[in-house]
């Protein structure tokens, strides 16, 4: 009986897989160093992508922890307030932003909270420890502003910032760095030439920039500006908006507030810089661009290299095996049969 062409098409596929078959069984370790090469360069692939969704997951959850329409206004027009080159940075000529401008923010119908910062690092000392310390200058409502937890103890409230009292919060890299394992709360430390109180203790939150912060200490801006600051015009404004209130009206409200105390005509420029968490985003997404286009280019290579490593064995195959394809095609084999059998082999 003759074989349909639909049977003899089946039997030449089953023969063509049980043929790449055998052929891997004889070779089991070159097959064995095949999948190999291509497992590390999928697991490179996988690898890569894995870490940049982790990064940008990191990001998107301490951008949501410091608050997604917290912003910052700054003396500079950029947020850079740390060059000291007057000619190449006309915001020298920016008038210092000022305790009254911050009360007038406060005020606001569209703002929640904002504080006053400014920062220096100094020497801190309690009884016979010491260490390098990052001073915080900050209004009373930093913590609901900033985020963050104060984890033991209290932080300083509206009147002692007013009445610049000598009290401090560490956060919990100081208080281990200061005192060990004792409790900092209600005891002294210096800064400066000057005593303070320890009212709390402070968890801080995810640090953008750094994978976490160093030994740091809060003092009510008043306090800070009389007896710690270095230089009195560098201070910002961290602005929180009402719930529900959109970023872009609490952003027109500040700037407007701004431009009217200073008594900027229309056509002017902004004489101070207003930074949003979508700028810090784009910042962010700048200074690790090449750090991401490193690790695509890596990953192309895991998977070229193992690519090319099947190309490798399947040449050397096919040219070790020349007779045998020559008595198949004598035997009636055709050209798409043995296509198929060595790209089942490759597979």
């Amino acid at each position: 009986m003759t074989r349909s062409r639909a049977t003899i098409g089946v039997t030449a596929l089953r023969e063509g897989v049980g043929i790449a078959l055998d052929s891997l069984r004889a070779n089991k370790t070159r097959a064995a160093l095949t999948i190999l090469g291509i497992a590390i360069g999928v697991m490179v692939v996988m690898a890569m992508a894995a870490t940049v969704k982790g990064i940008n997951s990191t990001v998107d959850t301490i951008l949501e922890q410091t608050g997604p329409t917290t912003f910052y206004v700054f003396r500079a027009e950029n947020g850079n307030n740390n060059d000291d080159d007057e000619v190449d940075n006309p915001w020298w000529r920016n008038p210092p932003l000022t305790v009254a401008e911050h009360r007038m923010i406060e005020q606001l119908p569209s703002i929640d909270a904002a504080t006053m910062d400014d920062n220096s690092t100094r020497a801190v000392t309690a009884g016979a420890s010491n260490g390098s310390v990052n001073i915080y200058g900050r209004s009373a409502a930093w913590p609901h502003v900033n985020g963050g937890d104060i984890v033991s103890g209290r932080s300083y409230t509206n009147v002692e910032d007013a009445a610049g009292d000598k009290v401090a919060v560490l956060n919990e890299k100081a208080a281990l760095t200061l005192f060990g394992q004792r409790d900092p709360v209600d005891q002294m430390v210096r800064v400066a030439g000057q005593s303070y109180r320890v009212l709390g203790v402070y968890h801080s939150p995810p640090n953008l920039w750094s994978s976490g912060s160093g030994p740091e200490a809060y003092l009510p801006y008043t306090t800070y500006r009389r007896y710690v600051a270095q230089w009195k015009d560098w201070a910002s404004f961290t602005v929180r908006p009402r719930t529900g209130v959109p970023l872009r009206e609490a952003l027109d409200e500040v700037t407007t507030a701004l431009r009217r105390s200073r008594g900027l005509r229309p056509a002017e420029a902004n004489n101070f810089g207003l930074l949003t968490q979508d700028k810090i985003l784009e910042s962010w997404n700048q200074a690790t661009g090449m750090f991401f286009l490193v690790m695509i280019a890596l990953s192309a290579i895991g998977l070229l290299v193992g690519g090319i490593g099947v190309i490798a064995i399947m040449m050397i195959s096919v040219t070790e095996r020349t007779r045998e394809i020559g008595v198949r095609k004598a035997l009636g084999a055709t050209r798409r049969e043995i296509l198929w059998q060595f790209l089942v082999e490759a597979s």
